[in-house]
């Protein structure tokens, strides 16, 4: 019996996709990459799952799990020769227990962000992972690559607010691991090893997560600043002002929000032009008093210091979403304005300004005119360093320099001490990369990994490893 069949007998015709019904599940979310599959099929239980990794293995065909698909590195996406099955968990949607004696919730890899911090909050309770996708990345998604977000530097990435997981391995098998345990000293962490494997290993079908009381208040701001610097000195000001209330602090150049203003007319910046921005967010278990008293005082200090040149402070939640909306349209607008060439590293942040000032130098020599759309999570050291081509040049032939790019921005990351991904993962993308910056004792010992728990080389190959 050919593979086909036996899917279709396991999941039920209607769930086992081919042809122009595979289509949207073929490209990626940036529509850098387009692949070919036998098949997509779409479990809708974990011994589904198992299932169908059993049958794949049995007939030797590759493997490639996907959520949401709103990755950036082309992870989720098979290669062109068309042997590979797409294991879509989108009908993993179930919430399979939620407990505010332990602040954890139980869910299935194919929720949506956004739903499982509605669950929360109805409980009174937070899920504090947030991304510009959250409402329609999923938590399988976060899991594999490890999703960052705007608020890592209180809570961090995706993998400190797993718990416990569920995966289907690489020989079908089902590892229940979901126990909801903040302390667990019993071998080798299976729960990290999966997490940031990008669908490597094996397939997440569940995870335990953690929940946090909702706090009491919210303070947002944004703030103009002389450099980056300056955003730096913010930065230490703040985290010394607020300690742990501090959720939120990210960075904008000029660059980044004027395309927004330009992109959406309807989005209004509330200060005026400055070479940098930076957004706040504090959130305070007290009281509403008790959090604009201390946030007022640090963004005093930070304006009889220089640091800031003005801030603008919502008065309203409306208003705290409006400055969020900001930040949250620069990819959107920058996609509205042409093709560019995308960045996302880490740099130590008392490294950025300098990073920042080679890098721009870097490039104005090699690409004259070149723009610069710098923003990101200064407080966890994470940069989008978005690269806009030079009005004179045409977009074809600004791309094809991405190579000449991406060399020079990846060389001076690792001469600043840093990492050429952060939050995106590797996917395809980066692939080649990773030989060029990871030491050959770290990949050897990533290969020896991938050759223990997935011998035959089925689960999402060509992604990560070169």
């Amino acid at each position: 019996m050919d593979l086909l069949t036996e899917l279709a007998n396991l999941l039920g015709a209607g769930q086992v996709l081919t042809g122009q019904d595979a289509a949207p599940y073929l490209t990626d979310w940036r529509g850098r990459y387009t692949g070919a599959a036998l098949a997509v099929v779409r479990p809708g239980t974990a011994d589904e799952v198992a299932g169908v990794v059993r049958l794949c293995r049995r007939h030797g065909a590759p493997i490639v799990p996907q959520g949401g698909n709103t990755g950036l590195a082309g992870g989720a996406t098979p290669d062109a020769e068309g042997r590979a099955v797409v294991v879509s968990t989108r009908r993993l949607d179930r919430l399979r227990a939620l407990d505010t004696d332990d602040d954890t919730i139980t869910v299935e890899a194919g929720c949506v962000l956004q739903t499982v911090q509605d669950w929360a909050r109805e409980a009174g309770r937070l899920f504090p992972l947030s991304l510009a996708s959250e409402g329609s990345c999923t938590v399988g998604g976060n899991l594999a690559t490890n999703a960052g977000g705007t608020q890592v530097l209180r809570y961090g990435n995706a993998r400190e607010l797993a718990l416990g997981l569920e995966v289907v391995t690489a020989d079908g098998d089902i590892w229940d691991g979901l126990r909801g345990l903040r302390k667990d000293n019993t071998g080798y962490d299976l729960r990290d090893l999966y997490i940031g494997s990008e669908g490597t290993l094996g397939i997440i079908t569940a995870a335990t997560l953690r929940l946090y009381p909702l706090p009491v208040a919210q303070c947002t701001a944004l703030v103009a600043l002389p450099s980056l610097e300056s955003a730096v000195a913010l930065l230490g000001l703040a985290r010394a002002g607020f300690g742990a209330a501090l959720t939120g602090f990210e960075v904008m150049s000029h660059a980044s929000l004027d395309v927004v203003t330009r992109a959406f007319p309807d989005q209004k910046l509330p200060l005026g032009p400055t070479p940098w921005y930076a957004l706040l967010e504090v959130s305070d278990s007290e009281s509403a008093a008790h959090a604009q008293e201390r946030f007022h005082g640090v963004l005093q200090q930070a304006l009889e210091q220089g640091l800031a040149q003005d801030a603008a402070v919502a008065a309203s939640l409306a208003q705290s979403r409006a400055l969020w909306h900001l930040r949250e349209s620069i990819s959107a607008a920058q996609s509205w304005e042409g093709k560019n060439i995308k960045h996302d590293i880490s740099v130590p942040a008392s490294r950025i300004p300098a990073f920042v000032a080679a890098t721009d130098a870097l490039l104005q020599a090699a690409i004259p005119g070149v723009r610069h759309v710098t923003f990101g999570h200064l407080g966890d050291g994470n940069l989008h360093y978005n690269v806009s081509r030079p009005p004179a040049i045409a977009a074809a032939d600004f791309l094809l320099r991405q190579d000449e790019v991406y060399r020079l921005v990846h060389d001076s990351v690792h001469a600043h001490g840093g990492s050429i991904s952060a939050e995106h993962g590797i996917g395809q993308l980066k692939r080649g990369e990773l030989a060029r910056y990871k030491s050959p004792v770290a990949l050897s010992l990533m290969r020896r990994i991938k050759q223990a728990l997935d011998p035959d080389g089925l689960m999402n190959p060509g992604k990560i490893l070169p």
